[in-house]
């Protein structure tokens, strides 16, 4: 990774501080507009039965999908999510899940990436397909910050 792009990351990844994506320990590897990387661990992401919740499998998938669409928008916008659907394909009970989103479809007011989770043994867990709406930013107040991602 270029120092831009570990900036990005290191920037995606406390953004996330403290809301949903960080408290499930998303990590975000690497990221493009056009790739993202990510991981999670199964452990404390799981439903009942001691398998990776689908739900789980969505917030790493929205998760990724955003960012790339984040980006992909520009400094001037912002990408919100409005469509996810999921197809979960096996479980996993140990370790980390990995998903990586591909941009399929990137315009001015929509972006839509395919998004493919793994096991630790390359087994595809979940795919998942996420569209956002791209919109123009909104006013910063001290109450709904909106942070601003670096250019480039």
């Amino acid at each position: 990774m270029t120092d831009d792009q570990q900036e990005l990351v290191e920037l995606l990844n406390g953004v996330a501080q403290g809301h949903l994506p960080r408290a499930m320990g998303v990590e975000i590897l690497e990221a493009t507009a056009e790739r993202v990387v990510g991981r999670m661990p199964v452990k404390g992401n799981t439903q009942p039965y001691g398998l990776l919740h689908g739900g789980a499998s969505c917030v790493l998938a929205e998760s990724l999908g955003s960012t790339g669409a984040a980006l992909h928008a520009g400094r001037d916008r912002v990408a919100v999510g409005i469509e996810i659907n999921a197809t979960h394909h096996r479980s996993a009970t140990d370790g980390y899940v990995t998903g990586v989103a591909t941009k399929l479809h990137a315009g001015r007011s929509l972006a839509t990436y395919d998004i493919v989770i793994t096991d630790e043994d390359g087994r595809r867990v979940c795919t998942a397909r996420l569209t956002c709406m791209l919109r123009d930013r909104p006013p910063a107040d001290g109450a709904n910050p909106v942070p601003q991602l670096p250019t480039g």
